[in-house]
This record gives C-alpha cells, structure tokens and sequence, in this order.
C-alpha cells in the first residue's frame, strides 16, 4: 500500500485539454482562428503510428484542425524537407512535428533545424533550445514541460528546493533542469557518469528520473517526503511471461518513502500531447498578435 500521493498526471491532462478546447472555441468564435497541428510520421514504426493516431484524435477533440502526412519509410530526405517548407509557409498551420525516430538515411538533426521555430511545438530546434536556456520567448519540450506543470500543481512554489533530474537527453534532461532553473530550483544533472548517484539523488527534494532504464532508481535512493516525477516508459516481462509497463523509478519502494509520486502508466504521460496541443494554440495566438491564455501554469 502506497504511502505517497500519487500525481495523477491523467486528470491534470483531461482537466488541461479541456480548457484548451474552451480557448480554442473562444479563438474560432472571437478571431475566426482555429489552430493547426500537423504531425510528420515517417515509416510504420509501431509505437510512432500509436503515437500519431493519439495526437490526431486528442487534436481534433480540442476543436484544433489536424493535417497528418504519412510518408513510407523510402521516402528521401530531400522529399521530406519539402513538405516541411510547404508546411512552413502554409498560414494555416501553426504547429509542425516530426515524429521521432526517422528512417536512418535522414539526417533528425537536419528535419529538426528545418521547422520554423515559431511552429516547432515539440520544442527541438536549436533556436527553441536557446531560448529556453536564455530566458527568452519560445517553446518547452512537451514532456518536461508537462512534469513542470505537475511539480507546481503538487508544490506550488518550487523556489529553493534542490532537485535532480536523472538524465540528460536534449528532450527530457536537459530542458527539465533549464525550467527547474527557470523556478529558481538548485538542480544537479546526473547521469550513467555520475560518481554515488545513490547518494546525489537522496539530498534531493525533489527527482526526475528520465533514463530509459526500468527501476534503476531504487526506494532507498530517494529522501522521505521528497516528490519523484518518474518520466520513464519501459515493457518489461512480469508473472507468467506477460509484459507490463514500469517507470525508472522502483515504484512500490519509491512509494513508500516519497512524499508524492507519479505511477506508470497514468503520471508524466498523458501530459506530453496536452503540452503539445497547448504548444499549438500558443504558436496560433502569437501568429495572430493575440494575448496567449495561460493554461495549467506559466512554465
């Protein structure tokens, strides 16, 4: 039995997608605008077709237009830029995303530098980065993003607390320790390198474990009462040969020391597309000079 708060990153998204959907409603009736999401998907990976299909249907539910391009996995790279320019000049659409990972003959870095910054709602161009780095207008990556809003949803002001983030990809890592910054937090990065990572993560009031690694971090790692936001998503065998899903995080022992935790699945998520569809209608209120709602919390 669970001793911990469980954030329940699944109602914190629903309650977010649906004032999503009155703004976008607000945006149609006020302005004659409806935001645009066009999703890239490369091949027929399955967890990407997943992916898409749960971005197009929750796209439309908020009232957004949604413009899926399925391209097979010989398409050229050359072929793909285009339709990223003809995407990028179309008023129409005011988000763009191509769905990771590419076919290995394209470049990802190249197709990421080629989305107009101002539409890259997934947050990945260097430019977007940078702003995130400098304290400057532009776009968070969805899933940190959505592990900030829970954070504050959970402790409110996080200004002085100490937090780890486990992990230090461009998407996850990296991005979650700029906007712990950002709240005035003392953040440390640790990683596969890092020297008594045990150690590190039990000064911390606050964890993010983003690895990629099914339960690497332990119940005993983590401080009594601190908060555990566990980004990881892994199929693992569980009884009688059945896969099931787990996070970075040692749940059952994590639980009962953490002061709150998020599950897996049902925690960080199913914020990631609510994150991207609020990415979207702020990039169609910015194209259009109008003033940017602030839904779930200014991050």
């Amino acid at each position: 039995m669970s001793d911990a708060k469980i954030i329940d990153g699944k109602a914190f998204a629903a309650k977010l997608r649906e004032d999503i959907t009155a703004e976008v409603s607000k945006l149609k009736a006020d302005h004659g605008v409806t935001p645009g999401l066009a999703v890239i998907l490369v091949g027929e990976d399955p967890a990407s077709q997943v992916y898409v299909r749960n971005k197009g249907k929750q796209t439309l539910e908020c009232g957004m237009n949604s413009y899926e391009h399925k391209l097979s996995a010989e398409t050229s790279q050359e072929d793909l830029l285009a339709l990223i320019a003809k995407l990028n000049a179309d008023e129409n659409v005011h988000g763009i995303l191509c769905q990771l990972p590419v076919p290995k003959h394209i470049d990802e870095q190249a197709i990421l530098a080629a989305i107009d910054p101002a539409k890259d709602v997934d947050g990945f161009h260097v430019v977007n980065a940078g702003a995130l780095a400098t304290g400057g207008e532009g776009f968070a990556p969805c899933t940190p993003y959505g592990c900030l809003m829970l954070l504050k949803d959970t402790l409110g002001d996080l200004s002085g607390k100490r937090a780890v983030v486990v992990g230090r990809s461009n998407i996850v890592g990296k991005p979650m320790a700029q906007l712990l910054l950002k709240e005035s937090c003392t953040v440390t990065i640790a990683h596969s390198r890092t020297r008594d990572l045990p150690e590190e993560v039990r000064r911390a009031d606050i964890v993010v474990a983003a690895v990629g690694r099914p339960e690497m971090v332990k119940g005993d790692w983590i401080a009594p009462g601190a908060t555990v936001i566990d980004v990881g998503i892994n199929r693992v065998e569980g009884a009688e040969g059945k896969m099931k899903l787990v996070g970075d995080v040692e749940f059952e022992a994590a639980s009962k020391v953490a002061g709150a935790i998020t599950p897996v699945p049902g925690g960080v998520g199913p914020m990631t597309i609510a994150c991207l569809l609020n990415n979207t209608l702020i990039s169609a209120c910015r194209a259009n000079g109008l003033d940017v709602p602030n839904l779930g919390f200014d991050c």
